[in-house]
């Protein structure tokens, strides 16, 4: 059915054909294969309605705050930049407005092993075969179709890793990614061989100088082979004027692991989605995030662990702490196929709640289709304890300074999760600038 301009323009926003076809003039040297991916997807884009507040998989998000017209907020004042942490890296990137602009070096003895931390432009060229198979492979199926054939259509650039068979990276690469001004729409591709090992840290930033950022539309694909582990790490702190949408996509294949812990922080609404598939005995796939949310923030977990093998485990742990009159929801739902007998599979959303204004939704769920396996899920809210409170307050510690604590606290059961202290230092330290914004 065709669409009048009007209805093409309300679905797309700034997002028109004449916005791709300038989009698509900024890739000269990129295959054509890459670039009929690209056309393909903005064809979905345009034909996919925006969310309805009927929709169960946008059920209590604030649908009137999802415009695609890119235009800035000035609703909240940029906050000042913070850097990112220090940490000992393998190997950085750093994207700026879509663009690599720096890299860090990485050392001749991995190079020569096969070890590759590049940008999904240039391995578009050098290794085309295993983009194609693995870039957004995996359907969306948690609500946000629509923005993600939008980030495939736009997504400029981004992180591309692979790290071969039988090779273990001590140290973590770490990616940035930040702009102002222009949407952006940061990707990360990481493609861990057979037996190999790698830490992943993923930091979303505001701009240097204060700078605007209306849109944020970003994914990351993550394919641990078999035997392989992958320990990645996600930081999203935009500005608080941020519209943002992270999409992740996790395969997880014989006897391998995959941890992914995501900290949110910034935005003005922020919605996450993470999909993982367990598709062979043996895998193990664990899923943790923290928030803290204050202010009028609005943070969206919505996930999914699909189990479609015997001897499969998945061990989810979500917890919110919300302040003001932030608002988070969670819904959360374990798939068993099935084929997918003894599958041990959990799911936990825990909410912190330090304001009367504040609001937590929590909906976790439960599909199972085989007959011996052992899953669990459930949700929790609640206050600060009062005897904690006063504990600490009778020991002439400030209101602002208690709530930290008890926050930090409260995250430990995640964050300790980590294997790499430098990386547990680096998100605790981001989370506590938070806090002293607040001060």
């Amino acid at each position: 059915m065709n669409q009048t301009a009007a209805e093409t323009q309300s679905h797309a926003g700034a997002f028109t054909p004449a916005a791709f076809a300038a989009h698509l003039a900024t890739q000269p040297a990129a295959p054509s294969w890459w670039l009929e991916r690209k056309r393909a997807a903005h064809g979905r884009f345009l034909d996919l309605p925006m969310p309805r507040r009927t929709d169960e998989s946008w059920r209590f998000s604030n649908i009137a705050g999802l415009g695609l017209d890119s235009r800035e907020s000035g609703a909240q004042a940029p906050r000042k930049a913070r850097p990112a942490p220090a940490l000992a890296a393998t190997a950085a990137l750093a994207f700026i407005d879509n663009r690599l602009e720096r890299r860090g070096r990485l050392s001749p003895e991995l190079a020569r092993r096969g070890v590759v931390v590049t940008s999904l432009a240039e391995a578009a060229i050098t290794h085309g075969e295993m983009l194609r198979e693995h870039f957004m492979a995996q359907a969306q199926r948690l609500g946000s179709a629509k923005f993600a054939a939008l980030h495939a259509s736009f997504v400029g650039d981004g992180a591309f890793i692979h790290v071969p068979r039988g090779v273990e990276l001590s140290e973590p690469i770490v990616i940035v990614h930040t702009g102002s001004g222009s949407p952006l729409f940061p990707h990360t591709l990481v493609v861990a061989a057979e037996n190999s090992r790698v830490t992943v840290v993923d930091m979303f930033l505001p701009p240097g100088g204060g700078g605007a950022l209306p849109l944020a539309v970003g994914a990351n694909d993550l394919y641990a082979a078999h035997g392989a582990s992958i320990a990645y790490a996600a930081v999203q702190d935009w500005p608080r004027e941020t519209l943002s949408f992270q999409l992740n996509s996790t395969v997880v294949r014989r006897d391998a692991r995959v941890q992914s812990l995501n900290v949110h922080l910034g935005a003005r609404q922020a919605r996450h989605e993470s999909l993982s598939q367990l598709q062979a005995p043996g895998a193990f796939s664990e899923m943790l995030a923290v928030t803290a949310a204050d202010g009028s923030q609005e943070f969206d977990q919505r996930t999914l662990q699909v189990h479609q093998a015997p001897n499969t485990k998945s061990d989810l742990l979500y917890k919110n702490a919300l302040q003001d009159g932030a608002r988070t929801i969670f819904s959360g739902l374990i798939i068993v196929d099935p084929d997918a007998q003894k599958t041990d599979a959990y799911q936990s959303n825990r909410n912190l709640m330090l304001s009367d204004d504040a609001e937590a939704n929590s909906l976790p769920g439960l599909e199972i289709q085989a007959n011996d396996v052992r899953c669990t899920h459930g949700a929790t809210t609640s206050r600060i304890d009062p005897e904690q409170e006063f504990y600490l307050r009778s020991r002439g510690i400030d209101a602002t300074r208690t709530s930290q604590l008890l926050v930090f606290g409260f995250f430990e059961e995640v964050l300790n999760r980590l294997e790499n202290e430098d990386v547990h230092a680096a998100l605790r330290e981001m989370i506590s600038a938070k806090f002293r914004d607040r001060g």
